[in-house]
């Protein structure tokens, strides 16, 4: 039996949202399926918890998007993550200032692998994963976006328990 844990996510605007969960749509149109969690924001994770933490994260997703703002972030390439009998795919955003900034907040997660920031579109076999990079970096083009967002979810299955807002970037003015 998988132990459930509670993930914290960083979600993007509309357009990053839109631009994303298309490459992935598109992977999906080709007949590519992987065993990745479907229907749920594209994100990165930025922390796993003990399920009893529940409560605490919560409060603390909440006071963090009193405090932190949304923030830009820049989608520049498609990696891929090499474990022996699946493979991940994968849009890298560059880590800036404020992304660590925010992943400081949940330093003291029960992560196993060393943290790196990765937007996943498909897992799956090498060879699959193989022909499916082939298709992803036809199209694809680095972008701007921002982060906007904080969710906290509970895996296996995926339960989705909040989501909050980052205060909103200031207008420039003129």
């Amino acid at each position: 039996m998988v132990e459930k844990l509670l993930y914290v996510l960083a979600g993007y605007d509309d357009d990053t949202e839109e631009k994303l969960s298309g490459m992935q749509d598109k992977l999906y149109e080709l007949g590519f399926t992987g065993v990745q969690t479907k229907d749920i924001p594209m994100h990165f994770a930025l922390g796993s918890f003990d399920v009893s933490r529940e409560e605490e994260l919560k409060e603390r997703l909440i006071s963090l998007s009193e405090s932190v703002r949304e923030f830009s972030v820049e989608l520049h390439k498609i990696e891929l993550f090499q474990n022996p009998s699946e493979h991940v795919l994968f849009v890298k955003p560059e880590e800036n200032r404020e992304m660590l900034a925010l992943r400081e907040h949940f330093r003291d997660n029960v992560d196993v692998f060393p943290w790196a920031a990765h937007t996943t579109l498909l897992i799956d076999k090498p060879d699959v994963i193989q022909v499916a990079q082939t298709h992803v970096m036809e199209e694809f083009r680095p972008f701007s976006g921002k982060v906007t967002t904080l969710y906290l979810y509970e895996f296996f299955p995926a339960r989705h328990i909040l989501s909050v807002r980052l205060i909103a970037e200031e207008p420039e003015r003129l």
